[in-house]
């Protein structure tokens, strides 16, 4: 039987199948931070820039903008009311239960579909040092992250803090590194000043370059939002995402464009290397600090460690939450007596690799579309989080409800922000490149949202849920803010 939304919450903490408050304020901090930063910083943006040539500062900054506008619009509705099935449930309320239920699996599937991903990303990392088959690694990686997730939410984020903070501090040392070469303090380059960004030409493929480009960096913010579901495993899930919101255009300025400018500014980048050696390898190379390639694959590692961690961690929350809500088994919303939701981080990982062995049973290419589904998942959630604080908004203005961050020109941004979304949607039908990607994405979203409208019919969403979640949310932590 599916409960109200807002009665979800109250259900869950009234009884024992609650989740833990494990996350200290230290861990929401570094993943706040560096929650930004994923494997596709390192690996992916080779991809970017070969597509926009240095234009690609264009489009992470364009892509960065919306993503900036989507945590604002959400970092709003959570402080209000943290959950941690976050947009989704105030998708269900804004919406109807039909879009919290879509969304809320759509973001699960996307999650799940990353475990086996990074898994098998750290396992080629580490077949290259140690001569072992492939999948032992990916294992290994595997049941070491599920083990501790399966502990306590406190593992979690102990392991989350000090894979942020290698990342955090790798990305630092790159940029200062690089500034220095740009400077020509760098003893070891040959390379200085800016020419990197003029002399093979600043735009790739001119404007559809950086269209094209944006269409990848687009989904490589992917991630962000995590802090909105860990915050509501804190003492003080307000200001967590409060600091959060307020500091991811500081983050998207440091970690992405300031360390896609420093590649874009040395290497040239019409080299067929970049794509091979990645990036920040290639970077390294030309400025004659080529040994220090394996100290960046270490910090690679431990980004994709990262990741996977926060798949499991994602994925197994959102799970939870649609199991509280009678949107998912029963079993999916019940926690052990420390608080862990196991069924959930145990369907996460198996499904995970289930869709990996389709690999065994069917053509190569399926295990590839069924990931495209995934990047196209942050867009849908973008959308999604649009909407729903289209509406949230508006109910609780005219309430009277004292929203405690505020979107910036609302309702303009909001729908600007939806504008430019459904225009990288369109963009992508008539990429040749991912056009495949898009409608195979929508295919599975219309799978889901067949299921949504069988489950829930096609319901609307209610201005009484609204003010009653945020009213009570904000009486329940007052005393965090």
């Amino acid at each position: 039987m599916c409960v109200a939304p807002g009665g979800a919450r109250d259900e869950h903490r009234a009884g024992r199948d609650h989740l833990e408050s494990g996350l200290k304020p230290r861990h929401v901090t570094m993943i706040s931070i560096a929650g930004v930063i994923g494997a596709g910083l390192f690996v992916g943006s080779a991809n970017a820039i070969k597509l926009a040539g240095p234009a690609a500062i264009i489009s992470y900054a364009a892509a960065g903008l919306v993503v900036v506008l989507v945590m604002r619009m959400l970092g709003e509705m959570a402080t209000v009311n943290p959950d941690t099935g976050s947009f989704s449930v105030y998708a269900d309320r804004a919406l109807g239960k039909w879009a919290g239920f879509s969304i809320g699996w759509l973001y699960w599937w996307a999650w799940a579909l990353i475990i086996p991903v990074e898994a098998t990303a750290g396992a080629t990392i580490l077949t290259n040092w140690i001569d072992w088959p492939q999948w032992v690694f990916a294992f290994l990686i595997t049941a070491i992250l599920t083990a501790t997730n399966l502990v306590s939410v406190g593992n979690y984020g102990e392991f989350e803090f000090w894979f942020a903070l290698v990342k955090v501090v790798v990305i630092i040392a790159f940029i200062a590194v690089g500034l220095l070469a740009i400077l020509g303090l760098l003893p070891t380059s040959d390379v200085s000043g800016l020419s990197g960004l003029t002399a093979n030409g600043f735009f790739g493929d001119g404007l559809g370059g950086i269209f094209a480009a944006m269409l990848t960096t687009t989904t490589t913010y992917l991630g962000t939002e995590i802090v909105t579901i860990a915050a509501a495993e804190s003492k003080n899930p307000v200001s967590g995402i409060r600091r959060a919101v307020n500091s991811v255009i500081w983050r998207i300025s440091i970690f992405y464009l300031g360390s896609i400018f420093v590649v874009v500014a040395l290497v040239n980048w019409r080299s067929p290397k970049l794509a091979e050696v990645g990036s920040y390898q290639f970077t390294l190379e030309t400025i004659g600090l080529g040994r220090l390639t394996t100290l960046l694959d270490l910090a690679i590692l431990t980004a994709v460690a990262s990741c996977l961690n926060s798949a499991l961690y994602t994925a197994s929350r959102m799970a939870f939450s649609l199991g509280q809500r009678g949107d998912a088994p029963a079993a999916f919303g019940r926690t052990n007596s420390r608080g862990v939701p196991v069924a959930a981080i145990l369907a996460s990982v198996v499904v995970g690799f289930l869709c990996v062995g389709l690999n065994y049973v069917l053509p190569d290419e399926i295990f590839g579309y069924l990931l495209s589904t995934a990047g196209c998942a942050a867009l849908f959630v973008y959308l999604c989080i649009s909407f729903t604080q289209l509406r949230s908004r508006r109910a609780m203005d005219a309430a009277g409800v004292a929203v405690r961050v505020r979107m910036w020109l609302f309702p303009s941004l909001t729908y600007a922000t939806i504008a430019f979304i459904v225009l990288v949607l369109v963009m992508m039908a008539f990429d040749s490149e991912q056009s495949q990607n898009l409608w195979f994405s929508l295919a599975v979203a219309a799978v889901v949202l067949v299921a949504s409208f069988v489950r829930h019919g096609f319901s609307g969403g209610s201005d009484r849920e609204i003010v009653e979640a945020a009213e009570e949310g904000i009486a329940e932590t007052s005393d965090s803010v």
